[in-house]
């Protein structure tokens, strides 16, 4: 029977496609089932019909700010959009506009937000090493395996963190170790070694990701 996948995915569907035929996986979770598969979708769907609701009010809250607007709230604003683009990267359907749109906000008010320091340096540096830290934390958000693993609701239980890591693409493997801290790295490393050392017949260069973990 073929099954329905998505275009685009949501996280949960991608999560299932992750662990399909997938070796490192326990072997009851590499079959795909039709209603494994729906019950994803659904999931994903309710999660994107919620984000779309939010986006909404977080836009319209945008747009009605004064020139003059308080303070705490044109930051609790730009707190609603920044949490907005982290949720899209990790949706179903074709994200691209949406986060343009979010972007684009976020410049508006970063501006303002300029403006209202001044001459104020101290402040200006604070801005300008913010401003890069979001470009920063967007790009790797880019990678749909950061943004599922960083979502509040993160379909990858923490038992699964080594196995979905070892078979991710390669960009996405590398995006996530630059997440990871050497204490973070250390015990990856560990439980990697401990996953592959009980699996047969996994590609070497599967097994050769061991060395690119090991912090040391």
């Amino acid at each position: 029977m073929k099954l329905p996948f998505s275009q685009h995915p949501g996280r949960r569907e991608r999560h299932l496609l992750r662990k399909r035929d997938n070796p490192l996986f326990p072997e009851s979770e590499r079959t795909l089932s039709r209603e494994s598969l729906d019950e994803a979708q659904r999931l994903d769907h309710e999660e994107l019909s919620a984000f779309v609701t939010e986006l909404r009010k977080s836009i319209h809250a945008a747009v009605r700010m004064q020139p003059n607007e308080n303070s705490s709230l044109v930051l609790g604003i730009k707190e609603r959009l920044d949490k907005c683009y982290e949720q899209s990267a990790g949706l179903a359907d074709d994200q691209r506009e949406n986060q343009e749109a979010i972007e684009k906000l976020l410049q508006v008010i970063t501006a303002a937000v300029r403006r209202g320091a001044g001459n104020d340096q101290t402040a200006l540096r604070n801005l300008a090493r913010e401003e890069e830290a979001r470009r920063a934390h967007f790009e790797l958000l880019q990678y749909p395996l950061v943004a599922d693993l960083l979502a509040p609701d993160s379909p990858i239980g923490s038992h699964e963190l080594v196995p979905t890591l070892l078979s991710a693409p390669p960009a996405e493997f590398e995006a996530v170790l630059s997440l990871l801290d050497y204490d973070q790295r250390v015990l990856l490393h560990r439980d990697a070694q401990a996953l592959l050392e009980k699996t047969a017949e996994i590609p070497e260069e599967i097994r050769q990701r061991l060395s690119a973990i090991n912090p040391g």
